[in-house]
């Protein structure tokens, strides 16, 4: 994990607290898109992210991308418009996306790859640790969507 922002302890609608853009998608990953080529795109994302202030984190398994992706409106419009243009990038389909005041979820992920098998204690961790009863939500719809919706193939052969 790489540290892009100082985490603190503000309570949820401090005027400190930025307001940020939020995305949670799935997307399928092309022919030929393997653990390689998804660590070059970590690879990437740290580099950019951190002068573009986007956090977030990244799960590939199964052919499956899933990524929670937070930051700027204009930044997070760029990076989505070429995101969805990728072309290891297959049917782009959001599960949530917000715009507002409020805590960042992943403060010290500029962006992390965690494996499928990872993802849902990493969600937990995420929730037990939310103080913004907003991403507590979020995070909660995310476990929903991973033990019985769409991702639910994630970490499957």
């Amino acid at each position: 994990m790489s540290p892009t922002s100082p985490e603190h302890d503000d309570a949820p609608g401090d005027p400190a607290l930025p307001l940020l853009y939020q995305m949670v998608y799935c997307s399928r990953a092309a022919a030929g898109v393997d653990d390689a080529e998804v660590d070059r795109i970590v690879e990437t994302s740290r580099r950019s992210n951190p002068e573009r202030d986007i956090t977030g984190l990244l799960v590939f398994g199964s052919g499956l991308f899933f990524q929670w992706i937070e930051g700027p409106r204009d930044t997070m419009s760029a990076l989505l418009q070429r995101i969805r243009a990728d072309a290891r990038h297959l049917d782009f389909t959001p599960l949530s996306e917000s715009e507002e005041v409020r805590e960042r979820v992943f403060p010290a992920w500029d962006m992390e790859r965690v494996s499928s098998a990872e993802l849902r204690d990493v969600l937990l961790d995420a929730l037990g640790s939310a103080t913004d009863a907003r991403n507590a939500q979020a995070l909660g719809l995310m476990l929903a969507h991973l033990e019985s919706g769409p991702l639910s193939a994630l970490g499957e052969a």
